[in-house]
């Protein structure tokens, strides 16, 4: 039973490391393109400059969360399911803030 606890906490740490690493990225290319753009990209890069320490936050919070889930406690495992996943969820938020607000978003 512990192991079965044990990929399913693995998988969400991943998951979780994905989304906010995958947040981080959209971050840095929005960044990327705002800087391009000179003065008519800074209310882009205004944006994305207020928004990086969320996305690094749940990117660290996330590779916690996944180093934890290495451990073979079940109590541990659930504890790195929760940090890694609720970490995933607050990037997936964020990343659906920042699409709406540039009026990329769907």
């Amino acid at each position: 039973m512990t192991w079965i606890i044990g990929i399913i906490a693995a998988v969400v740490a991943v998951a979780g490391l994905l989304v906010s690493a995958g947040y981080l990225g959209y971050l840095a290319m929005l960044n990327n393109a705002a800087k391009k753009r000179g003065l008519s990209g800074g209310a882009a890069a205004e944006l994305v400059k207020s928004r990086w320490a969320v996305a690094g936050g749940a990117t660290a919070a996330a590779v916690i969360g996944l180093m934890i889930t290495s451990s073979s406690s079940i109590g541990a495992d659930v504890l790195g399911l929760v940090l890694a996943g609720g970490a995933g969820v607050v990037a997936k938020k964020g990343l659906d803030s920042t699409r709406k607000q540039l009026g990329s978003g769907s």
